[in-house]
């Protein structure tokens, strides 16, 4: 079967492997249909994080047909139709049962990899796996990305929005115009926000956090965008922060811009320096995040979302790539010509 190797930074390519095979009792094997390139997958491609040379690649996001499964597996069976969360919980540990599978008490192996390719053995399946009703032949192209989308970036755009505790009317501020961020815009108005401002220095993705529910843009960075949004907010700032970039500066503009006694919502990937905790401390700031709760939020929330059509998180997906054609999607996304790329691996 093929799969995407990392080659070094600025490429990777698609080698003929051996398929995966059943391990572990909880282990499914699954059809990808569709996988795509996240923007953390991005850090070793550019070369700000180290990734040893012809390793596995670190694409985590799929959806796909149920093709095996394990002898403890009985939630699923062969043919069904599923997203793939990039996270494994349990369902049933302390930490899954206070909404945070993405910190499952129970799995060592919690996160995936290795999804950019024909076929995937996904772990501790039977309770994070989750099943999409009909085959995918009953959807629009639309709705197949909006599923796409569920595998991780609108949930982890929902994280923020949850644990910075966006609620009714909330004055929200976004950090990061990826299509995490976007899918923040999406969140916080799913949860009532009333004023959303995105901060966004690119044309196309600020057209499309307005579409999402976004009020404002900013494009201003640093101290000047903190000035910007307190001018915004009448020098009060605001009630949530969504910070969806994960750098020094990204981080402490969201401690900047929030109010005193806020939540920030930070799911953007850790990467830079330390922060000086004196200002989060003077405003009374709360850090809040990490690994988004992929099947709590899809299953309680999300799926039927989509379905409803209250949500359409797939429009993130700008470019549609062949899995051979992997190297381009990267490069792509790498140089802002598509926000976010969607492989076809069928």
């Amino acid at each position: 079967m093929k799969k995407t190797i990392f080659v070094k930074p600025g490429e990777v390519r698609v080698d003929d492997v051996a398929k995966p095979t059943i391990q572990t009792k909880d282990d499914v094997i699954i059809h990808v249909l569709n996988a795509c390139v996240c923007g953390s997958d991005l850090w070793a491609y550019r070369g700000l994080d180290k990734k040893e040379p012809n390793s596995n690649n670190t694409g985590h996001e799929a959806i796909g047909i149920v093709e095996e499964v394990g002898s403890e597996i009985n939630t699923l069976q062969p043919g069904d139709f599923v997203i793939a969360p990039f996270v494994h919980g349990c369902g049933h540990c302390a930490a899954c049962l206070a909404g945070y599978d993405g910190d499952c008490l129970n799995h060592s192996d919690n996160f995936s990899d290795g999804e950019q390719a024909e076929y995937i053995r996904y772990q501790h399946a039977n309770w994070s796996l989750i099943k999409v009703p009909g085959k995918p032949a009953d959807y629009s192209d639309a709705m197949i990305k909006s599923f796409l989308a569920l595998s991780d970036v609108m949930p982890t755009g929902y994280h923020a929005a949850r644990t910075a505790n966006v609620s009714k009317g909330d004055t929200v501020v976004v950090i990061g115009d990826g299509a995490v961020g976007l899918c923040a815009v999406i969140s916080a108005q799913l949860r009532g926000a009333k004023k959303i401002i995105m901060m966004s220095r690119h044309h196309d993705r600020q057209m499309m956090a307005k579409e999402f529910g976004a009020t404002d843009i900013v494009e201003e960075r640093g101290e000047d965008g903190i000035k910007k949004i307190m001018e915004i907010t009448n020098g009060v700032g605001a009630d949530a922060v969504l910070e969806c970039v994960g750098s020094k500066l990204s981080t402490e503009t969201a401690i900047g811009v929030a109010r005193p006694g806020t939540i920030v919502g930070r799911v953007g990937l850790p990467h830079g320096e330390a922060l000086d905790p004196a200002p989060q401390f003077y405003k009374n700031i709360s850090l809040a995040g990490g690994p988004a709760s992929v099947t709590t939020y899809v299953k309680q929330t999300l799926l039927k979302a989509v379905l409803d059509g209250q949500i359409n998180p797939g429009k993130v997906f700008t470019s549609t790539y062949e899995l051979d054609q992997i190297n381009e999607a990267y490069q792509d996304m790498a140089e802002r010509k598509t926000i976010k790329a969607q492989i076809i691996t069928k």
